[in-house]
């Protein structure tokens, strides 16, 4: 209750503006959302640069890469059917080219030492054998050289598909290291990629639709404080009438209350206003706020005041009430009854009260009492009716008399 959007919760419900509060603060929440994604949005430039580039990068090696889902396991079974070929061709023609095809191969120099033996053999004609082994190796070697030249042709090994095989295998790899562990994750990063970096492009179109949302939805919420505003302002003085009226009754015969509203300088989840209850008890004392007050008697009585005048608009089930009666008596602690008794209707009402005029308007009564077991003090709670009620209140009237008895039964009757 002295919380100031607790008192403004008391003044809307008294207006009757839930409906325009819900409206308002819908628009509220639509509003501080759209704000923050206008505020996300327009980051550094810099830093959006920065990321643009990045994103283009990215994008742009995948697309170069012409990926295809599914094509990684095809070309790296085609690529190790065709490595142990190139193997292969790689030894057969290395071979072959040392045997003939070079400036200094093994025929060449064997073509050297052929001509030195027939120059050898005219000379010593006994050397002739020699001769003719070797000029049969170079034949064998001529053949071995020829051979192997057309088993390598024969193998249909084209090196630039290889090449390009492995170049592919190896762009996997690496795209692999960048952007996921397959080339499905690969493709997926780059969809990511490319709807990052279209919205940081459009980033500028967004940036006016959101400030177009945003005048539209503060326009909204400008109209909706408005209207609740009026509703607030038309309810004020009212509640505050009643509330006096109330005061009156509980005897503060010459006491001041206003519901005072003020214009915030920002717009809050609950409206364009605050409302601070002013109290005055006495004449001549200056309006104060309800936390300034002092005595828990008069807090008590003015909460009764408030909670009758918001009997049919609080929606707080359970009210409890201490020390009312404090420097209260006679016609006062009746209407202190009376007010409680309405308000029970529509709400638990538990009062602490010393008071029999107020105790007898009660629909229950309950018995405080305090007991001293093996030096122990306990707080027993029992509930009186009929003839014992009859008798506790007489007791509170100061005694058990019959004109006691009579007085308290007489309350009772009043009280029921």
């Amino acid at each position: 209750m002295l919380s100031p959007d607790r008192q403004l919760s008391l003044l809307d419900s008294f207006a009757r503006a839930e409906d325009q509060l819900a409206e308002y603060r819908n628009l509220y929440g639509q509003l501080q959302t759209l704000l923050a994604e206008h505020a996300a949005l327009n980051t550094a430039e810099t830093a959006r640069e920065q990321e643009l580039d990045l994103l283009r990068h990215q994008t742009t090696e995948i697309k170069s890469a012409n990926l295809v889902a599914g094509e990684e396991e095809e070309v790296e079974n085609r690529y190790k059917l065709t490595a142990s070929s190139k193997r292969l061709i790689e030894l057969a023609s290395a071979i072959a080219n040392k045997l003939s095809e070079t400036d200094d191969s093994v025929l060449s120099q064997l073509a050297e030492t052929q001509r030195l033996l027939r120059e050898l053999e005219k000379i010593d004609g006994s050397i002739a054998q020699f001769s003719s082994a070797h000029a049969a190796a170079v034949v064998e070697l001529s053949e071995i050289a020829r051979e192997l030249s057309t088993y390598a042709e024969k193998l249909d090994l084209d090196p630039e598909q290889l090449a390009a095989l492995e170049q592919r295998v190896s762009l996997f790899e690496t795209l692999k290291r960048k952007y996921g562990g397959s080339i499905g994750e690969v493709i997926a990063f780059a969809e990511r990629a490319a709807e990052r970096m279209q919205k940081i492009e459009g980033r500028d179109a967004e940036l006016q639709r959101l400030v177009k949302e945003i005048e539209n939805v503060r326009a909204q919420m400008k109209r909706a404080g408005e209207t609740l505003r009026k509703l607030r302002g038309k309810a004020a003085p009212k509640l505050s009438e009643n509330i006096r009226r109330n005061l009156r009754d509980l005897g503060f015969r010459q006491s001041e209350f206003e519901a005072k509203l003020r214009t915030l300088d920002e717009p809050r989840p609950n409206g364009f206003d605050s409302v601070e209850l002013l109290f005055s008890p006495n004449p001549g004392e200056p309006l104060k706020p309800l936390r300034a007050i002092a005595s828990s008697g008069e807090i008590s009585r003015l909460m009764l005041a408030i909670k009758s005048a918001l009997a049919a608009h609080d929606a707080i089930p359970l009210l409890v009430f201490d020390e009312i009666d404090t420097n209260v008596g006679g016609e006062i602690a009746h209407a202190v009854g009376a007010k409680m008794q309405t308000l029970g209707r529509d709400h638990q009402v538990i009062c602490i009260t010393h008071l029999p005029q107020v105790a007898a308007t009660a629909s229950a009564h309950f018995v405080v009492t305090k007991d001293v077991s093996r030096g122990r003090t306990f707080s027993n709670l029992r509930e009186v009716s009929g003839k014992s009620r009859q008798e506790e209140i007489a007791r509170m009237l100061g005694g058990k008399s019959e004109s006691a008895l009579t007085l308290a039964a007489s309350l009772l009757k009043g009280g029921a």
